[in-house]
């Protein structure tokens, strides 16, 4: 952690929603005319397309039929670490940018499933991260420490898997079976490594649906933010003014001390008016660092 370089790392699964809650904080920066410089998770795995295909062969002769990305040994991260750990410092480090399909292709000048040389981040006023690995805590590192605001986005594990078929089959031109051997092979690192690091977070955003999810295989559409209900958990509430917040965000409650509910439609306020005070007072500490 640092005052004077402060870090915001977002952390949820392949489909969990990241992306979208990426945009609520551009919003919030952009308005606030906060620099940040970003990094995705992807740009930290460890193999390309084709390496990737031919490790997860290499584990199946060895009898792991499970190896994905959501496993630590996937991914770089210790070179994550390092530049967590350099931009908290300094506030300085470098990036890369996996291309995932033929638009990215055309905008980095390489093929899709490879990544681009590494580069230098810009002069911030934060880092910002969006991946699986944000609060990774393993015997080797401990992302957790680095960073100033942890969020994670995890929602109710059906709901998760219907935005991730969804996806791939819109977006990757994936069968729903090859989507659902992903998911199942997926599964043990997802325990292993992805919900531990709910535990870490300051803040998860949970969305639940409140419409029949219970086989997600044959879902024909993804629950709308109207079908659902947003939980929202601090880990620390102390200074959260949960009066105001209910206040300001009609058709909402508190389940439990720490923890508020709104509906699923109200997302975008719900964060605006959580996470631009957080952000304020992280840029006002490095300002008064600074000084």
């Amino acid at each position: 952690m640092s005052a004077k370089h402060p870090i915001i790392s977002i952390t949820g699964s392949s489909g969990a929603g990241t992306t979208s809650v990426k945009r609520i904080f551009e919003q919030i920066l952009r308005r606030e005319k906060i620099e940040a410089a970003f990094i995705e998770g992807d740009a930290f795995h460890r193999y390309d397309r084709a390496g990737m295909k031919e490790k997860v062969a290499e584990e199946e002769k060895k009898g792991n039929p499970n190896f994905t990305h959501f496993n630590a040994e996937a991914n770089e991260l210790a070179i994550l670490e390092g530049v967590f750990e350099e931009y908290g410092r300094r506030g300085s480090g470098k990036t890369r940018t996996y291309i995932h399909d033929e638009d990215e292709a055309k905008l980095f000048g390489a093929p899709p499933g490879t990544f681009t040389d590494w580069r230098e981040f810009p002069a911030s006023d934060l880092l910002f991260y969006e991946g699986l690995h944000g609060c990774a805590v393993t015997d080797k590192v401990d992302l957790a420490k680095h960073a100033d605001l942890k969020i994670g986005v995890v929602p109710v594990i059906n709901l998760e898997w219907i935005q991730k078929i969804h996806r791939d089959r819109a977006t990757r031109g994936y069968s729903t079976e090859a989507v659902v051997d992903v998911i199942l092979r997926r599964m043990p690192d997802y325990v292993r490594y992805i919900v531990p690091q709910f535990a870490l977070t300051n803040i998860n955003f949970q969305r639940v649906p409140i419409v029949d999810t219970s086989n997600p295989f044959i879902a024909r559409w993804i629950p709308t933010p109207d079908e659902s209900m947003l939980v929202i958990r601090f880990a620390n509430p102390r200074g959260i003014d949960f009066p105001y917040l209910l206040s300001m965000i009609h058709d909402s409650f508190m389940s439990r001390a720490n923890s508020i509910v709104v509906p699923g439609n109200k997302l975008d306020l719900a964060m605006q008016l959580i996470l631009t005070p957080l952000i304020l007072q992280l840029i006002e500490r490095r300002r008064r660092v600074a000084t």
